[in-house]
């Protein structure tokens, strides 16, 4: 198979490079032969079980400031700003025939069905709208730049595909479909990248604390934060208790610095407050009746109540108006720094993205082309860049993805056709 352009990995991102470069190539009056090579049966499975199979499309608002990379924070703002996120929602709400239908209380934004599915027949729509070509079950076990330069070869089970541009979009190692192996870092790396270390990351986090295993299943609102030596994050939104540790967006916004202190064998201190701040609680102490035991459960979940109790070591009937300063001192910790006993997370099983990937500095924003080998664009997950919980991945998937794959068609007029 010969190709102008071979899009390697049809999910978020290669999906829609595929239709941009197709576009792109269109608009300058050249039919280019644009094609996806999808390791699995079918293109885009991490958008279909996504959001709970309604697929978070996208955030309803920005927060380029929450977006962990190793490189320059302005870097991840060049990237980001080749396709606003206002741009991006009309797009999806031409492709899904209506506006995104908006979760106020955490600021997601959802198809108007509801159905993660839709979201993908609509991308594979365009991609074939635009005349491009998904070819599923065709995993790339290696990816080389043909000899002389110039184009390049993509080894398959058997057949070899030679291909004037190639965009690296092969995702990271979690929710791996069955034949992937997100071979992309490993190939980036050979022609000279470097490639950031990898770690799972929004990822639940594990414990080894009996008490707190005791609280699975009760979920409430909660502000998370991890330290670990000079690195540190704090989350707040949800928050539960599970049998294995924690999860929720509060601690999995927070897990990268635990997998990445796990992995350098640093300690950990992660904590997490409930319901205000130290100063609104003790004043609710010093000035409320009732019995200790009463007041924090008019505000928390009884279990966990009975738990902070006992943290603070303070009688569930303790009345308040007797209660001495030193504690509700130990009180006031319990509830808004109660520490974790986190060992690490839950690995790549559960993980939401990959964190470190390609250096950012080492491929241009405004095309998506890398800066060390000619002819070759990347996007997604491959690079070292990933954001909060709540449609930000998506978010720079759409967004790299349209810039590598309308940079590919461009470039194709630098060169000839394939020899």
């Amino acid at each position: 198979m010969e190709a102008d352009v071979a899009v390697v990995g049809g999910g978020a991102a290669g999906l829609v490079a595929a239709a941009r470069a197709a576009e792109a190539a269109a608009r300058e009056g050249r039919a280019a032969r644009v094609v996806v090579l999808e390791a699995a049966r079918e293109p885009g499975r991490k958008i279909l079980v996504s959001g709970g199979g309604r697929c978070n499309v996208l955030p309803a608002r920005d927060a380029r400031e929450r977006f962990v990379s190793a490189s320059p924070r302005r870097l991840v703002d060049r990237f980001l700003d080749r396709f606003p996120l206002a741009h991006q929602r009309s797009l999806f709400e031409g492709l899904l025939g209506g506006a995104l239908r908006e979760e106020a209380e955490t600021a997601k934004l959802f198809p108007p069905s509801n159905r993660a599915r839709d979201v993908r027949l609509a991308l594979v729509g365009w991609v074939a709208a635009a005349g491009a070509r998904v070819v599923p079950s065709s995993p790339v076990r290696d990816l080389r730049v043909a000899a002389g330069g110039g184009s390049f070869e993509l080894r398959l089970d058997g057949d070899l595909v030679r291909a004037r541009r190639v965009v690296l979009s092969t995702g990271g190692l979690s929710v791996l479909p069955a034949g992937a192996d997100a071979g992309g870092y490993g190939w980036a790396e050979r022609m000279g990248h470097r490639v950031r270390p990898l770690y799972p990351a929004l990822v639940p986090l594990t414990a080894a604390s009996p008490s707190h295993a005791a609280l699975a299943g009760v979920s409430l609102p909660a502000r998370v934060v991890a330290t670990s030596g000079e690195e540190r994050a704090a989350a707040s939104g949800g928050f539960l208790f599970t049998h294995r540790g924690y999860s929720g967006p509060a601690a999995l916004d927070v897990s990268h610095v635990v997998a990445r202190a796990v992995e350098a064998g640093r300690p950990i201190r992660v904590t997490v407050s409930f319901g205000g701040s130290g100063e609104e609680w003790d004043e609710g102490l010093r000035t409320g009746s009732g019995t200790a035991g009463s007041h924090l459960r008019r505000r928390l979940p009884d279990r966990l109540a009975e738990l902070l109790l006992r943290e603070a070591r303070v009688p569930d009937g303790a009345p308040l108006h007797r209660l001495a300063r030193e504690a509700r001192r130990r009180l006031v910790e319990a509830v808004t720094a109660l520490e974790l006993t986190v060992t690490g997370t839950e690995g790549y099983r559960t993980a939401e993205v990959t964190g470190g990937g390609v250096a950012l500095e080492e491929v241009d924003p405004g095309s998506g082309e890398s800066r060390l080998v000619p002819g070759l664009f990347l996007a997604g997950e491959v690079l070292d860049a990933f954001g909060p919980i709540g449609g930000f991945n998506f978010q720079w998937a759409w967004a790299t993805g349209s810039t590598a794959g309308a940079g590919a068609a461009r470039s194709l007029t630098r060169g000839t056709a394939i020899p």
